[in-house]
């Protein structure tokens, strides 16, 4: 299914359900599930958290690796990208579209997706550097193929860059989002499903 051209929240939420679906067809990388299992379990821990966090924070963890697994040719037609700038890391290395936080991004801000669910989206690798650069014991938290990516993701932030992300206005939901990604990789889990989310998903369209 291509962009929709007709932006309405129910035909961006189609589409966006649609390369979900397909999802589960691309193994998460490193991890035994799907890239759906992993985006779904992710989703539902935000969904669980306590305190409560609001619905564009759920959708975003979502939607949060989007960028990893849409058609390359969305991608590259919402991010205005020469085609040789949408690329893996080396085949060898196992980590997947490098940019792809930047690329989802992207993709949901050209569909009309609200401030706060792209740039979280957007954030969710920079809050892996952030964490890594602040809390010693984060780093051992993270799976083989997770720090793996943290090389091609530029490592732990600098000082400068820990100050400039810290003080932006989501930064603990940022952080959050990171650590339900770091956790939502368990075989066999049994959470809501797809379509369960289509609702929530409509709500974070800002115009249609």
């Amino acid at each position: 299914m291509a962009i929709p051209t007709i932006l309405k929240p129910t035909t961006i939420t189609s589409y966006i359900i649609s390369i979900l679906e397909a999802s589960d067809h691309t193994p998460y990388i490193g991890e035994p599930i799907s890239q759906l299992q992993h985006s779904l379990q992710c989703a539902a821990l935000a969904a669980h958290a306590s305190p409560p966090v609001d619905e564009a924070t759920q959708v975003a963890a979502l939607l949060h690796d989007i960028g990893q697994f849409a058609p390359p040719e969305d991608l590259i037609a919402s991010s205005r990208l020469p085609i040789q700038n949408l690329g893996d890391a080396p085949a060898t290395q196992s980590v997947g579209r490098v940019g792809h936080e930047t690329l989802g991004a992207r993709l949901l801000l050209s569909l009309g997706f609200s401030d706060k669910v792209t740039r979280l989206v957007e954030s969710h690798v920079a809050a892996k550097r952030y964490l890594c650069a602040v809390d010693e014991s984060y780093n051992d938290f993270l799976s083989e193929s997770s720090k793996k990516s943290l090389f091609y993701q530029g490592g732990p932030m600098s000082a400068e860059e820990v100050k400039e992300f810290s003080s932006g206005p989501f930064c603990r939901e940022m952080c959050q989002l990171r650590k339900w990604d770091d956790e939502a990789k368990v075989e066999g889990l049994n959470v809501r499903n797809l379509d369960s989310w289509r609702k929530a998903i409509e709500g974070q369209i800002e115009r249609g």
